[in-house]
């Protein structure tokens, strides 16, 4: 288990080999997405990607209203991510874990993706996420 200080980010992470281009993509995209590293986020989105907050009834369609999305998300400042887990097959993928904001406010998430191909450099091409607000006191993980 790494638990990392990145700046005010407290990460929560479990360790793996580090033979998956795919994997460590999805690790450093939930670290960018707690930061709000919207160059990292644009950079790793392909121009058509499809955003649906399952729950939200929020489909959001194409890399710039994307991004734009995640600049008014700015506001609300994340103070810990904890990653559960992380699986990749092919062009598919999916994270777990909990996010919680120095309001206090703690969510438990999981985001299935889809990239633009197989290959180690494809685009993240959809995610679609799933958000229950979960009250957890401490880190589930800690």
């Amino acid at each position: 288990m790494i638990h990392v200080q990145s700046g005010e980010l407290k990460l929560i992470c479990a360790e793996d080999c580090g033979n998956s281009p795919k994997k460590k993509l999805l690790k450093d995209f939930n670290i960018a997405f707690a930061n709000y590293d919207i160059d990292f986020i644009s950079e790793n989105i392909s121009e058509e990607m499809c955003w649906n907050l399952v729950g939200e009834q929020l489909l959001i369609k194409g890399k710039v209203p994307v991004v734009e999305t995640l600049k008014v998300m700015k506001k609300n400042k994340v103070s810990e991510l904890s990653i559960t887990h992380i699986i990749t097959h092919g062009n598919t993928g999916a994270a777990n874990g909990f996010i919680k904001y120095e309001n206090n406010k703690s969510y438990a998430f999981c985001n299935v993706y889809l990239f633009s191909g197989a290959g180690k450099n494809a685009k993240i091409k959809e995610i679609t996420s799933y958000v229950l607000e979960h009250d957890v006191p401490n880190s589930p993980t800690a």
